[in-house]
């Protein structure tokens, strides 16, 4: 999950005007990412795209709140995260991220980088898992 967040200008400006400007950054920075993903989130989207896995509809880099997550499906209320490197050190601040997604009612699965170069068929076995475990629409 990438921190697109703002640190507010030494200009006052309204609630308002400020929200609909991070959320221009947001939108902007997460078109941003969808054309320059990772290899590793390469890997994850081939097989997640287009309904091809268990036939669920997953979306890139979706904005929630001022954080980018890397992948969601909506129906299932799901939020996929790939840790990078730097995660390891991270970790506070991932936990953070990860409780603010969960205030709008996603539920937050994260894998590593090695994960999915290592192991895509057990990272795609642990998502239908989660998945199978959502409670219906």
């Amino acid at each position: 999950m990438r921190d697109c967040s703002l640190s507010p200008s030494g200009e006052r400006a309204g609630e308002r005007g400020l929200s609909d400007m991070r959320n221009q950054i947001s939108l902007s920075y997460a078109k941003r990412l969808r054309s320059e993903q990772t290899p590793v989130e390469a890997k994850l989207w081939s097989a997640l795209r287009g309904k091809r896995f268990i036939g669920l509809k997953f979306r890139r880099q979706t904005v929630v709140g001022p954080y980018v997550v890397d992948f969601t499906c909506r129906a299932a209320m799901l939020a996929i995260e790939i840790d990078g490197d730097s995660h390891g050190v991270a970790v506070e601040a991932d936990a953070q991220r990860t409780a603010f997604v969960k205030t709008f009612g996603w539920r937050v699965i994260r894998f590593t980088n090695a994960d999915v170069i290592g192991n895509l068929e057990g990272v795609l076995e642990r998502i239908a898992a989660f998945v199978s475990d959502s409670p219906s629409p």
